[in-house]
């Protein structure tokens, strides 16, 4: 049994409430709210000038958990997401060896069982992520599989997609796409433009990002599947799933926050830290992404959390792509987002902690009674600066690395349990 836990005068925040209150968790759940509770507790936490929201769910990470431990393991993997107010994600495929088997998804899922994050891995959609034939879905749903993707790459053949997406329609698994056509990247290392041609380094073509998306989202209608775009980040990409949901399209989308916050200037450093994929676009990229967040067009905010050891990013033209960004997914979104007035604290939650749990058909918290405890208290006003050395994960490649975020989680609770505390 967990302990009792009283928040007293909080500000609770989810998509239809915003107010302050008390809430009272036993056994796991939320067991009342109201003003001034008459209850005791095992612990009281003062929610004065703090805010109380249901937890983040982070529907892209990668946690390189089997075959890449050196970078990020399951355990420290959960670590760094509670230390973002995050108790669920949706781990990628792209392990050493691929996610591909039934022994695998109980292996990470057993792996995680005890950290106080539900850990929901991916299986790919083709065997060993190749491309050559798709995977048994049925035997990887049993293991536990709730989504197939090959992200880290492309499913090249069009063909092979549609099936894919045929017969997700038959065991209920969502698919989400890493669109990307390799042909026109060809071995591009940033974004395609003025800053990369300064550089003297091969650019990522926009083409192929729009290019993949639009396929996926044709190949979907053509069967009524759902398809779900990963990581958007081009104002075409944006612009073709807002028309494509006009015309019924069953596509949802996410973006992260260096989509929406940061630009391919940053690349000038020559720091392989600033390198992802897709890559850091335009200013006239990051304003579209914020109107796509703002008007629905997309559905939620991820990390892609993606770690590399120092030594692998130390050469800007040959290291991996992928930033770190668990622990400072929430502070972006509210230093961008909404401390700017471009959202609402309840469109936060409807981003971060709502609209993933939906798409993914699992349960969605509230701060309702009877709600599982599963939540985050944040001050939404603290000011921090991104040190490295300090986060949770096993890799430090962050791109807001130095910069000054507003709003920090302080504590996380899972099912009722205080799994991450910084307030001492």
């Amino acid at each position: 049994m967990s302990d009792t836990i009283l928040i007293r005068n909080v500000r609770a925040v989810d998509t239809v409430n915003d107010k302050l209150t008390d809430v009272f968790i036993k056994d796991g759940i939320i067991a009342d709210t109201g003003e001034a509770l008459s209850v005791s507790a095992d612990q009281v936490i003062d929610g004065t000038g703090l805010v109380l929201m249901p937890s983040l769910f982070d529907m892209h990470v990668h946690f390189r958990d089997p075959g890449q431990t050196h970078k990020e393991d399951v355990l420290t993997g959960c670590s760094a997401a509670l230390a973002g107010g995050v108790t669920g994600v949706l781990a990628m495929p792209n392990t050493v060896p691929p996610c591909d088997s039934p022994d695998i998804i109980r292996y990470i899922k057993d792996k995680a069982k005890d950290t106080g994050v539900d850990v929901y891995p991916v299986g790919c959609i083709t065997g060993g992520m190749k491309g050559n034939g798709l995977c048994d879905y049925e035997a990887l749903k049993e293991a536990g599989c709730i989504c197939i993707s090959d992200d880290g790459r492309p499913v090249e053949d069009a063909e092979m997609m549609r099936k894919a997406l045929e017969l997700s329609n038959e065991n209920g698994l969502l698919v989400a796409s890493h669109c990307e056509d390799l042909s026109i990247i060809n071995k591009g290392i940033m974004n395609k433009g003025e800053v990369s041609e300064k550089l003297g380094v091969r650019g990522m073509d926009r083409a192929s990002e729009d290019y993949i998306t639009a396929r996926e989202m044709i190949l979907a209608s053509s069967v009524g599947a759902r398809i779900h775009i990963c990581h958007v980040s081009t104002e075409g990409s944006s612009a073709m799933i807002r028309f494509a949901k006009s015309r019924g399209v069953r596509v949802t989308c996410e973006t992260a926050p260096h989509y929406f916050m940061l630009t391919d200037e940053l690349l000038m450093k020559r720091d392989a830290d600033y390198r992802m994929n897709p890559p850091l676009r335009t200013p006239k990229d990051v304003r579209a992404i914020i109107d796509a967040v703002k008007d629905g067009t997309i559905d939620c905010i991820i990390t892609d959390h993606a770690p590399h050891a120092a030594e692998e990013k130390a050469d800007f033209e040959k290291a991996p792509n992928g930033v770190v960004g668990l622990e400072t997914s929430l502070a972006a979104t509210l230093t961008a987002l909404y401390h700017t007035g471009e959202i609402s604290l309840n469109k936060v939650v409807e981003l971060m902690c709502v609209n993933p749990r939906r798409i993914l058909g699992l349960d969605v918290p509230s701060i309702e009674k009877g709600s599982t405890a599963d939540l985050v208290i944040a001050d939404i006003d603290k000011k921090w600066t991104v040190e490295p050395e300090k986060l949770h994960s096993k890799s430090h490649n962050t791109v807001f690395k130095g910069m000054t975020l507003t709003g920090k989680p302080l504590v996380t609770i899972s099912k009722g349990v205080i799994r991450y505390d910084s307030r001492n």
